[in-house]
């Protein structure tokens, strides 16, 4: 394992985390606005599966040393809370 990461690549890998993080809220946004209702088996699929990729890799970053693992676990954290929040909203407007 390179023991040489540089600051440029810790940073470039986080935003492109972070990046990914937020495709996913878009999409599953978009889904519950037009697509489908919150309780569709296929959206739970969807967000499933998107979460579980995301989640990968997050554990691949943080396995090359380019995250720190706190910064992984926040980002999906982060990512839960705001998809939670489109949730509810959309529960309470069926």
């Amino acid at each position: 394992m390179i023991q040489n990461v540089t600051e440029t690549h810790r940073e470039k890998a986080y935003a492109l985390l972070k990046a990914d993080a937020e495709k996913i809220h878009g999409l599953i946004e978009v889904q519950i606005e037009n697509l489908t209702k919150p309780q569709c088996p296929l959206y739970e699929e969807v967000l499933d599966t998107q979460m579980f990729g995301l989640s990968r890799e997050i554990d691949f970053a943080v396995r090359l040393n380019l995250i720190d693992e706190h910064e992984g676990k926040a980002l999906l954290d982060r990512l839960e809370r705001q998809l939670n929040i489109l949730h509810e909203t959309a529960q309470k407007s069926v």
